[in-house]
């Protein structure tokens, strides 16, 4: 075991076993040791690559998207914009620049990380150098927000919040926990009591596995809450299911391969398949109108990711196969056009959004 699987045992020998959702928050955020305190996991010498990295024209139609619905809803002069998860900060640094298309959309316009990594935030400040409006980091979503309307962007990033997982046994439901085996190693045992999953999906077989996630869910409410009330959009990129009862979909990827989600903690990406249906339960909670999710192939499309193609190749004739391939592979079905999908949150009265 690595030094953190060590620790974590000793925890689990000390208290008991511990939830899957506490397991997943220390191999990620501990201070010390945790996967993003540590690691760069983006791009081909990581551990994964996000559709930003793939091709510059993702971010170039959300930084559109969010000038769009800026003008749907009055051109308000003084609006946030703010990145949950921003990674390197080539998506940022994607939106801001299209969003220059339309000169009035910086102005009053204040920029928000929202990074806890120290490692990640400075490889945001370098690549946000050319922009000179205001750009502040923040470690927590509460702390990002303020009075003006909140233009909102997520991509990957629900996806690594924590969730607990469920199991249908002869005797009920039964949360999965991380405990020890006789050797002293990590692994996996349920519960010995019957638990009630936060949401329940009806009939559901024995062997069946459910899972939850009280922070996408809070995270959620906190963001509908503020666009309710305040004015602004979400737009909430990732991977996931519409509906609940996607089954057991936590995993670890290291150097682009599927590894085991226990060896090793904070050496390795932890993740789960993002319950839309949860997220969109928790913005209507708190006031919100939301749409989506549709296929993230068919929301780029919409949006016009085609022609905007087209013009690069244009540009630069001698890239043409290699700008449709990275194309081709954030809108085809087969790759992440289908599991990756679009969701908006918007306030109540708001219009409906492009891709839409």
């Amino acid at each position: 075991m690595n030094p953190l699987a060590q620790r974590i045992a000793a925890l689990i020998a000390a208290q008991g076993p511990i939830s899957i959702a506490e397991f997943m928050t220390i191999a990620l955020h501990d201070p010390k040791s945790g996967y993003y305190a540590r690691q760069d996991p983006f791009g081909v010498a990581g551990d994964f690559v996000t559709a930003p990295e793939i091709s510059q024209i993702f971010g170039e139609l959300l930084g559109l998207w969010c000038v769009q619905v800026w003008r749907d809803q009055g051109r308000p002069s003084r609006k946030r914009l703010v990145e949950l998860g921003p990674g390197r900060g080539t998506l940022m640094a994607d939106i801001l620049r299209a969003s220059r298309a339309a000169p009035d959309f910086p102005e009053g316009l204040e920029v928000v990380l929202v990074e806890a990594s120290p490692r990640l935030r400075e490889a945001q400040r370098k690549r946000l150098e050319g922009w000179t409006g205001p750009v502040r980091w923040a470690e927590r979503l509460e702390e990002a927000l303020g009075d003006e309307p909140l233009f909102l962007i997520a991509n990957e990033f629900f996806d690594a919040l924590p969730i607990r997982q469920f199991v249908r046994t002869s005797r009920g439901w039964s949360e999965r926990m991380v405990a020890l085996d006789v050797s002293g190693s990590l692994t996996f045992a349920l519960a010995p009591q019957p638990a009630r999953p936060p949401r329940t999906v009806p009939d559901a077989p024995e062997g069946a596995v459910l899972e939850y996630s009280a922070a996408a869910s809070a995270t959620c409410q906190e963001i509908g809450r503020r666009i309710a009330d305040r004015g602004g959009a979400a737009l909430i990129v990732d991977y996931g299911y519409e509906k609940p009862g996607g089954g057991e979909t936590l995993q670890a990827v290291s150097r682009h391969a599927f590894a085991s989600v226990l060896e090793r903690p904070g050496e390795r990406d932890l993740s789960a398949h993002v319950d839309f249906s949860s997220l969109t339960a928790g913005a209507a909670q708190v006031g919100a109108k939301t749409c989506g999710p549709v296929p993230q192939g068919r929301f780029l499309s919409d949006l016009g990711i085609a022609r905007r193609l087209e013009q690069l190749i244009a540009r630069n004739p001698e890239q043409r196969d290699a700008l449709a391939s990275q194309v081709n592979r954030l809108v085809d079905p087969a790759q992440m056009g289908a599991l990756f999908k679009a969701l908006a949150i918007l306030p109540p009265t708001a219009p409906k959004p492009p891709g839409f």
